[in-house]
């Protein structure tokens, strides 16, 4: 799969379908708090029992046209996680650019169960009400990731990060990054309402599958 610069340029307008996307983003973002608020008060008393350190994890990433923000996570790691990355670069599991690691010696055990089932990523919810995300996007990379894109994978730029998106329903970290940069690119080129609620309800069995989580 190949997307070119002229392919995306000849899309209609993205603002056209990006205020029902916004409207659904607020209406189901806002349902899921409502439904899962003790549920997220059990997640952090076990991050902040797990291991010291904050239970909040906040990291700078690429947004919308390339703009950046702090993505809210529940800490899976360690709190020297970030001064070990580079000693552990070489152990990658993935192809590409971006940091993924099967056993990251890193990962605290609540971490590795946070992992599993994604609920690590929950607290971006926040973030989605922000407006700083969407339910559904090109999950956002770190600033160190995107300084050594290639052209093409800024065009993912064109719509809001999400929470999850084709990458994660087609396999996470077991997909490499020039694959990962095709799927994003196909959500610019699809992205609507139909698209996301067809995304969410994928994300439902991506998730008990755990292919890819680690």
């Amino acid at each position: 799969m190949s997307t070119t610069n002229a392919e995306i340029a000849r899309l209609a307008p993205l603002q056209v379908r990006m205020g029902a996307k916004r409207l659904l983003d607020i209406v189901l973002t806002l349902n899921i708090l409502l439904l899962t608020w003790p549920f997220l008060l059990l997640i952090a008393a076990a991050v902040a029992l797990g291991s010291p350190g904050p239970v909040f994890f906040v990291q700078k990433r690429v947004g919308l046209g390339g703009t950046t923000f702090g993505m809210i996570k529940f800490r899976s790691m360690y709190r020297d996680a970030e001064a070990r990355r580079a000693a552990l670069e070489s152990l990658s599991d993935r192809d590409g650019i971006c940091l993924k690691i099967r056993h990251d010696p890193r990962v605290t055990p609540v971490g590795r169960v946070l992992r599993r089932w994604s609920l690590d990523e929950l607290p971006q919810l926040f973030n989605v009400l922000r407006g700083e995300m969407s339910l559904v996007g090109p999950r956002p990379a770190l600033i160190e990731e995107v300084a050594v894109y290639p052209e093409r994978a800024h065009l993912r730029h064109r719509v809001k990060p999400g929470i999850t998106g084709f990458w994660q329903v087609s396999g996470r970290a077991d997909i490499g990054f020039e694959e990962m940069i095709d799927l994003d690119l196909d959500y610019v080129r699809r992205v609507s309402v139909r698209t996301d609620l067809s995304v969410l309800l994928r994300t439902v069995s991506a998730v008990l599958s755990g292919r890819g989580a680690y």
